[in-house]
């Protein structure tokens, strides 16, 4: 089996909030990047977290990913270098609320976001800085805006909290992400599951994880994030728990998920 090109798109989803999904993506972002890989991180949420924990502040986003949407701007209008090195994010604004109405009646509206990562121009852009890996952080819901990131990716990468619901909603994004592959990017694959906010003290915790490996199987990575006061700390710092931290519990479970998903990635292209 071929691999299309890089950059690698992952899309990082779960209509449940507080599950981590943002915060794996700035720290499996940055734990990339600390071992050699280029990260364009694409910011779908309009809450824009994932640009406030890499130090954007919201004055300086002069182009954000509602510009990419609308097709007023391409991705090398719209990233950002960020305090990472080889880490850049698209950033998010609030006007991100209003786009599923304005282009709500386009023919193309669920490949806004592909069309915007595939032009000649933008894949030229992606060659200079070498993006090889593109990770979008998408919202907490399954509208519009998180169907543009799975059409434009390669793959789903489902963040998964230690808790009593974790299994519950998780097959309506399972199917989701079908119906999104039949109809809309035969490519797309489920890429992995990362089990987050893991507390090994908690009985509760032990369960869940025996629970879902149950019934996932390989789909769920070996790594699991612990539940750690550092990468709770590091966003209102504006930096990913690797800079704030590079010695915790968390900054090592990011940097295992990364190994992790390289390795997934040899494997497939061996396929």
């Amino acid at each position: 089996m071929s691999l299309p090109p890089v950059p690698r798109v992952l899309a990082l989803a779960n209509q449940k909030g507080g599950v981590g999904k943002t915060t794996t993506a700035i720290n499996l972002g940055t734990a990339l990047a600390a071992i050699g890989e280029n990260v364009l991180i694409v910011d779908l949420d309009p809450q824009g977290n994932a640009s406030t924990g890499l130090g954007i502040d919201r004055q300086s986003r002069v182009r954000s990913t509602y510009d990419l949407l609308l097709g007023e701007a391409g991705i090398s209008d719209v990233a950002m270098e960020t305090a990472v090195p080889r880490v850049f994010v698209a950033p998010s604004t609030l006007d991100l609320l209003g786009v599923e109405l304005e282009i709500a009646n386009q023919p193309d509206r669920t490949f806004r976001l592909r069309q915007a990562l595939a032009s000649p121009a933008e894949q030229e852009s992606s060659r200079v800085r070498n993006y090889t890996y593109v990770l979008v952080d998408c919202p907490p819901s399954l509208n519009l805006l998180t169907i543009n990131g799975m059409a434009s990716a390669h793959s789903v990468l489902v963040p998964l909290q230690c808790e009593f619901f974790a299994l519950e909603g998780l097959s309506q994004l399972l199917q989701t992400v079908e119906q999104v592959r039949r109809s809309l990017n035969p490519e797309l694959t489920i890429h992995g599951i990362v089990l987050t906010m893991f507390d090994s003290r908690n009985t509760l915790s032990r369960q869940v994880v025996a629970d879902v490996r149950a019934n996932m199987g390989a789909a769920v990575y070996d790594t699991v994030i612990p539940r750690n006061v550092r990468v709770s700390e590091a966003p209102s710092h504006g930096t990913p728990v690797l800079l704030y931290d590079f010695k915790s519990a968390g900054s090592q479970a990011y940097l295992r998920l990364a190994a992790e998903i390289i390795q997934r990635e040899r494997r497939l292209r061996a396929a």
